[in-house]
């Protein structure tokens, strides 16, 4: 059974990382609002996997992202900095009763309410370090404000989505 649960993850990692670079990659909205499913793997991470197993899939993720969009280490960056700050906010965000052992972090499982409060953050983040590394300063700060907070909304929106669409209720 957990050959197969760690093979299932793998083939979720691929399928996320291809549908990013082959769909998700040319998913714009006005010129602003760019899509980062992605960030999904990381999300969706247990919180008891080790800190530095988190932070290396993190880089990992970015860099293979970084291959195919040509940024350099851009969502290396943002992937890492995501991770650091999600060790640290599934801290603040446990629940009254703690964490059930081995239990996973999506949708179905936790509410719409605890969800949205969780993942919203961390994607706002994400596109915050993205679009002002890639600026590479504050010389346009409040169109880079913008385009990450559209990006992160519209990035928001496909994680819901794709939850809702692949995610089984559990009984």
């Amino acid at each position: 059974m957990g050959r197969f649960k760690i093979f299932e993850g793998i083939l979720g990692v691929v399928l996320l990382l291809l549908g990013q670079v082959v769909l998700f990659q040319n998913m714009v909205l006005f010129d602003t609002a760019f899509c980062f499913a992605y960030v999904m793997i990381l999300l969706l991470i247990p919180i008891e996997t080790a800190a530095i197993l988190q932070l290396v899939l993190a880089f990992v993720v970015g860099m293979v992202v970084d291959m195919f969009y040509n940024t350099m280490g851009m969502h290396a960056a943002a992937c890492v900095a995501f991770v650091y700050a999600k060790m640290h906010w599934a801290y603040v965000m446990t629940p009254s009763g703690g964490y059930d052992v081995g239990a996973k972090i999506n949708l179905r499982l936790l509410g719409l309410r605890w969800f949205l409060m969780y993942a919203y953050p961390l994607i706002l983040l994400h596109s915050l370090v993205v679009f002002f590394v890639e600026a590479a300063g504050f010389t346009l700060f409040w169109h880079t404000l913008s385009t990450a907070f559209y990006s992160s909304l519209f990035t928001l929106a496909m994680v819901l989505i794709i939850q809702f669409l692949f995610y089984k209720k559990v009984k």
